[in-house]
């Protein structure tokens, strides 16, 4: 490397504050541009550490004079400063390649289109109550760079979304998963479902014998994807469908995990996350549990005992026989799917919000097995009720969280299940998916 030591970071939040202060720690200058304004919270450290910053603008002089840049994962390709860098060969990385150089710590890398959070949070509460010297990161907590800087943990467990991967080079993951691979964000990969899927298989890359890569053998697009690359590290697959040993599997509604000689099995009942897609949740995180030979009985009690993760498929209340559910995180189609897919009673579907381009035909079948009636909460619900008019009796527009769960009250019978799961994204009428899912709680509780 050449003497010049200037490291510029684009975005101050979470991610890019914490990188700055591993930078600085390392002996870098460092001028940390934000394009819109910098939360009070982050501005303040920035100040406290004497780095350099600035909001409302890029300086592109001082930007495109650095050595490396660490960009926000929300920056997309094509904004011109990017283009400008690649032009000039400047290397534009993640927070999470750059922290990588700087800990030795194994690595438990989750990503996926569904689940991420759900799995990441569920293993590293498995690794915990384990004992194990561990950190939580990625797209989830505390800024992985910040970690490394001040914390000197074993083991990291990392959410990490196709928008880091996308600027991940060297870094390897010791255990990588790969949840599923359904479409979603297509717009920041020029609508190509296949660069969307390369990107995703970047959590595989740079493994080696020792490590492991741990896929759903059950996943379409994964299985495919596979077929045309090569893997270097110990293939463990996990499948609702089939029996696969070595790997994790679902037997008589039992998980079955079956790797290192030893058995694991657990009734399906005894999860504390219920439903098809925390199934595959579980059997992901278990396998991961048991390359790191985490003892049985540390998995069974950390898969009774976790606590339902707020806004995925997090039960509300009960009221005059109705259950609700706050599935506000559900932003997409798929996760909307999964949520209706684990429903055994009629159901009264909170649906809408900003749509990202929705393909709303695979929800078709559910919907006309399941769905008494629609509440749409949104801003413009047009493609909803072009959709779903002809397969359900009633569609209801609502344009609050209070409006849409009073509607959808009257709406449902006893026995039934309201379900706020919307499919979209939520800054039409919300700050975001947590705003809309604590004032639809809110709103429930006032029924």
């Amino acid at each position: 490397m050449n003497d010049n030591k200037n490291i510029a970071i684009l975005g101050a939040g979470e991610s890019g504050v914490g990188a700055a202060y591993l930078a600085q720690q390392q002996g870098y200058d460092v001028f940390v541009s934000d394009m819109g304004a910098i939360a009070p919270k982050y501005k303040q450290q920035l100040q406290q550490w004497g780095i350099r910053f600035e909001e409302g603008q890029h300086t592109e002089a001082d930007i495109l004079n650095a050595v490396e840049v660490i960009k926000s994962p929300g920056i997309p390709e094509r904004a011109p400063l990017i283009k400008k860098l690649r032009e000039k060969g400047v290397p534009v990385i993640s927070e999470i390649e750059f922290a990588g150089r700087y800990t030795n710590a194994k690595m438990v890398c989750i990503t996926g289109s569904n689940g991420k959070t759900t799995t990441t949070t569920l293993t590293y509460h498995i690794l915990k109550k384990a004992g194990l010297n561990v950190g939580l990161a990625g797209n989830i907590g505390k800024s992985f760079a910040y970690q490394v800087a001040t914390e000197k943990f074993d083991i990291y467990v990392l959410e990490i979304s196709s928008f880091m991967l996308d600027d991940m080079y060297k870094f390897k993951a010791d255990i990588a998963i790969l949840l599923n691979i359904t479409p979603d964000h297509l717009d920041r990969y020029e609508y190509k479902m296949e660069n969307y899927v390369a990107s995703k298989f970047r959590i595989a890359q740079n493994q080696t014998a020792g490590d492991h890569f741990i896929y759903c053998a059950d996943d379409a697009e994964t299985i495919k994807g596979m077929q045309s690359r090569h893997f270097e590290a110990k293939l463990l697959p996990f499948s609702i469908e089939q029996i696969i040993e070595p790997g994790a599997y679902l037997e008589n509604d039992n998980i079955v995990i079956n790797i290192n000689q030893e058995h694991f099995t657990m009734s399906i009942t005894d999860l504390a996350l219920q439903g098809k897609h925390n199934v595959y949740n579980s059997l992901a995180s278990g396998l991961a549990a048991k390359v790191l030979e985490i003892r049985n009985v540390t998995v069974r009690e950390s898969m009774m005992d976790i606590q339902p993760i707020e806004h995925r498929m997090e039960f509300v209340a009960k009221i005059s026989g109705i259950r609700f559910i706050n599935d506000s995180k559900a932003t997409n189609v798929n996760s909307t799917w999964f949520a209706l897919e684990s429903m055994s009673t009629d159901v009264v579907l909170i649906l809408g919000g900003v749509d990202k381009g929705n393909d709303y035909s695979m929800l078709t079948e559910l919907v006309k097995q399941k769905v008494r009636g629609i509440v749409c909460l949104g801003v413009d619900n047009s493609r909803i009720h072009d959709a779903f008019e002809s397969v359900v009796d009633v569609i209801a527009n609502t344009s609050s969280a209070e409006e849409a769960a009073q509607v959808a009250f009257h709406m449902a019978k006893k026995g039934d299940t309201v379900l706020l799961s919307p499919a979209c994204a939520s800054f039409d009428l919300f700050k975001n998916y947590e705003d809309r899912g604590t004032q639809f709680k809110n709103a429930v509780m006032q029924l």
